[in-house]
Order: structure tokens, then C-alpha cells, then sequence
């Protein structure tokens, strides 16, 4: 296992006499330039590397979008049905990553790394198990699912196609999500980063080889995500694997603690269902305005979860350090490393908004040559860039509060968030407005969420401490 950085220096043996907290007399003035510089030397740590391994699963998806936007629109709008449902069947499930990191980054805080890695163990079991359960499940639906979302005759075909051989790839994708999650507990941003580097480039290669080389076409594109995923999550488990060796954890499946970890997610499970919803109405009410409308909505979403990813970076290092410094007993080290991960947040979102706003024409054409789709692109396009600043305070309290086990709340406040989206985004089609509208209606979503969040974080009440919540 890589080493688990700390205050005073990188190793496991440190980690356990001089992190955050274990000496109340070694933490600096929380006002002062020292202590704003020890934070951002540990965000800086934890969330560039971060950022490389998050914006891997975009890029992995623009990457599809790139070769098979070239194939043509139907394909397209095939391929951005099919891909919100995949990341459905996918993402509900990534409470496996955060409740590992903040669960793990606590046992950190606490000193006790077999007990950290243990817990991880029990992530990676409960990742196998529910992949198996959602190939069960996609394998069969895969022409209903396509049909609910509206998909016309000419894309229907392409959606289903890509749906069932990526879903083949699920329990691979379900194991990276757990093992990351292991990884990052343990304060290491940096091996996630190697394995996305690899993952991507053996995605970009496979696909142009498949669906062009081999002539496979969009089934191509699916079988090159599919094989890198499963090489990522083979990668993950050998890391995993050594480290629970060098710790005396057992690899052997519990369970009551795999229980333990399903129940830990329930709640994380809730918020992402809700969140899921909010892009899948957004995609279903893009469909039936038009293939031309879903497929530049396919292009805004592949470019909104690749500055979504960039912004979570800073949340990924917001889960670990504040479930370490909760995990040594430092609440006040917590709101002080909150409050400046809030500060990089806005600066972020404004220099992400600032770019796309710059690089339209550069980023355009590699996706469509269809004038339709880029005219319909371009003015939602400005919307998603101009509220870059707000999805950056956001994704910092979600990472926060997540990383503090706040599970519940997140719960209630997205749920609360997908009641206000919901009718707004479905009376679309009605008043009119077209694809630009409907971004306007996904501004008007996290503005909701920025308010719950900065609510709750104001509250204090997230503050728990212990090795445990």
C-alpha cells in the first residue's frame, strides 16, 4: 500500500503520533497565513492528483462521444440515451467511493490502518455483488429502459447495442469506484491518478481500433470501454491486495461488515437516486424535443461532467481531510479547511467558465460536423459557462459533508432539490425554449443545492468526531 501522508511527513508509522489533532498544541492559528498554507499544501496534494483520476470517467465518455459523433447524428443521439442510463446503473452506486473515503479517512485520523483497509475490503466485496445484481437486471430491460426515454426509431437500435455490452463492464466499474475510495481514505490521490491515465489511453486506442479498424462500429465503442474498465479494476485490486497483506487485513469476504457498509451508503444512495433523476429527466426532456436537441445535450453533458469532475477534485480532498481531521478529534481544523476549499472552489468555477467561454470554437467541431446540433449547442453552452462559479461551491460542501458521514442531510436536500427540478424542467417542451431552457432549469437545480449545503455547513452540526460517526 502506498504511504498515508500526514501533517509532519509521508508513512503509515506517523500517521498514528502526529496527525491533525492527536496533538491539539501542534495545529497553527486558524486565522493566520501559516494555517491557510497548510491547507492548501494539503488540497494541493490530495486534489491534483485527484483531478486527473476524476476527469478520466468524463474524458472516457467524450472519447465515445468523439469517434462515434463522426459516425452520425442517429449513432450520436444513440449513444447519449444509452450513456446516461450506464452512468445510472453506475453512479447510484458511488456512495462506494465516498463512504469509503470518509469511513476510511476517520480510521486514518484514529491511527488504526488495519482496521482502514478492513473496512475498504468490505467496500470491494459489496461492489461485486451489487455489479452482478445490475447486469441481472440491464441485460434483459436494456430495450425498455431505451424505450421509456423517448429515443426515436432511428436511435433506438444504437442505444440498446452500446447499453447491453457496456453493462457487461458494471462489476469492473462498481470495483474501481470501491478500490478509489480505499485509496483516497488513505490519503492517496496519486495511484488513481496512474490507473485513469492508463484506463483513458487504452479507451482512446480501443475505440478508434473497434469501431473504425475492426469496423464494429458503436458496438465497438462499447466493447473498448468495457475491456479498459475491467483492466482499471484489475490494477485497483492488485494495490488493495498488497496493502491488506502489509497490514494484516483480511481478504476474505464479511458478512457483517459488508451489512455495515451497505447500510453506511443507504443514505448516499438516496442523494445519488435523486441526483440520477435530475439528469435522466433532463436527457428524456432533451429526447423528445429532437435528435438534434439530444445530441447537443449529449455534447453539454459530456462537457458539464468533465468541469463537474474538475470541481469534485476539490471535494475528493475535502472528503479525505476532513474525515481525518474528524477522525483525530479537530472540528476546528475541519471548518478551517472548509471554508478555504469553499474559497478554491469559486476560483475554480470562474476560471472553468472563463475557458469554455474561450475554447467553444477550438472544442466544437470535434464532436459534430451537424450545423443543427452546433446552433442548438452554442447558447446552452453559455448558460452551463456563466454559473461555473456556483457548481463550485456545490461540489466543495458535498465533498465536505460527505467526508464528515453527513449522509442523512445530503439525502433530504437533494430529494428536497429534484422536487423543485423536476416540474420546472418537464414544462419545457411546453412553454418552449428549446435545449437553453433547459439548462436555465438545471442553473435553477444548483442554485437549490448550493443553499441546502451552505445551510447545513453554517449549522455546525456535521461536526462529529471519533474514529467512527
Amino acid at each position: 500500500m502506498t504511504q498515508v501522508p500526514t501533517a509532519s511527513g509521508p508513512g503509515p508509522d506517523s500517521g498514528r503520533d502526529s496527525g491533525p489533532g492527536n496533538r491539539p498544541d501542534s495545529r497553527p492559528d486558524t486565522g493566520s497565513k501559516a494555517s491557510r498554507r497548510r491547507h492548501d499544501r494539503e488540497i494541493i496534494a490530495l486534489a491534483v492528483p485527484a483531478f486527473g483520476a476524476l476527469v478520466a470517467e468524463p474524458l472516457f465518455l467524450m472519447v465515445d462521444s468523439a469517434v462515434i459523433g463522426h459516425l452520425g447524428t442517429p449513432q450520436l443521439a444513440g449513444l447519449a440515451i444509452a450513456a446516461t442510463l450506464l452512468a445510472t446503473a453506475v453512479s447510484v452506486f458511488v456512495f462506494l467511493a465516498y463512504a469509503t473515503t470518509a469511513a476510511v479517512a476517520r480510521r486514518v485520523g484514529a491511527g488504526d490502518l488495519q482496521a482502514a483497509i478492513r473496512q475498504g475490503m468490505d467496500g470491494i466485496w459489496l461492489a461485486l455483488l451489487l455489479g452482478a445484481a445490475v447486469i441481472a437486471v440491464t441485460l434483459p430491460l436494456a430495450p425498455w429502459f431505451v424505450d421509456i426515454f423517448g429515443a426515436s426509431d432511428t436511435s433506438a437500435p444504437y442505444a440498446i447495442t452500446y447499453l447491453r455490452i457496456s453493462s457487461i463492464g458494471i462489476p469492473a466499474m462498481l470495483v474501481v469506484l470501491a478500490a478509489t475510495g480505499v485509496l483516497r481514505g488513505l490519503q492517496d490521490t496519486r495511484t488513481p491518478l496512474y490507473v485513469a491515465i492508463g484506463g483513458f489511453g487504452a479507451n482512446a486506442v480501443l475505440n478508434v481500433v473497434l469501431v473504425y479498424g475492426v469496423g464494429l462500429g458503436i458496438a465497438g465503442s462499447a466493447w473498448g470501454t468495457v475491456i479498459a474498465q475491467f483492466g482499471m479494476a484489475a490494477a485497483y485490486l492488485v494495490v488493495v491486495v498488497r496493502g491488506a497483506r502489509r497490514h494484516g487485513a483480511s481478504l476474505r469476504p464479511d458478512s457483517a461488515g459488508i451489512r455495515a457498509s451497505a447500510h453506511a451508503g443507504v443514505p448516499l444512495l438516496v442523494r445519488t437516486l435523486s441526483l440520477r433523476a435530475v439528469l435522466m429527466i433532463a436527457t428524456a426532456v432533451a429526447a423528445r424535443l429532437g435528435d438534434a436537441d439530444v445530441a447537443a445535450h449529449q455534447i453539454i453533458l459530456s462537457l458539464w461532467s468533465l468541469m463537474a469532475f474538475a470541481l469534485d477534485a476539490i471535494a475528493i480532498a475535502g472528503q479525505a481531510i476532513i474525515g481525518r481531521y474528524l477522525g483525530a478529534n479537530d472540528p476546528q481544523g475541519a471548518k478551517d479547511v472548509c471554508r478555504r476549499m469553499v474559497q478554491w472552489g469559486v476560483v475554480s468555477g470562474v476560471g472553468l467558465g472563463v475557458l469554455v467561454v474561450l475554447a467553444r470554437p477550438l472544442f466544437i467541431p470535434l464532436f459534430t460536423g451537424d450545423q443543427r446540433v452546433q446552433d442548438t449547442l452554442l447558447p446552452a453552452l453559455l448558460v452551463v459557462a456563466v454559473t461555473q462559479p456556483v457548481a463550485g461551491i456545490v461540489f466543495v460542501l458535498d465533498g465536505v459533508l460527505m467526508g464528515a458521514g453527513d449522509g442523512p442531510y445530503l439525502a433530504k436536500a437533494m430529494v428536497v432539490t429534484l422536487a423543485v427540478f423536476a416540474p420546472v424542467a418537464l414544462l419545457v417542451p411546453v412553454f418552449g425554449g428549446g435545449l437553453t431552457a433547459l439548462w436555465w432549469a438545471m442553473t435553477l437545480m444548483m442554485a437549490v443545492r448550493m443553499l441546502t449545503l451552505w445551510l447545513r455547513t453554517r449549522s455546525g452540526h456535521w461536526l462529529v468526531t471519533g474514529a467512527t460517526r
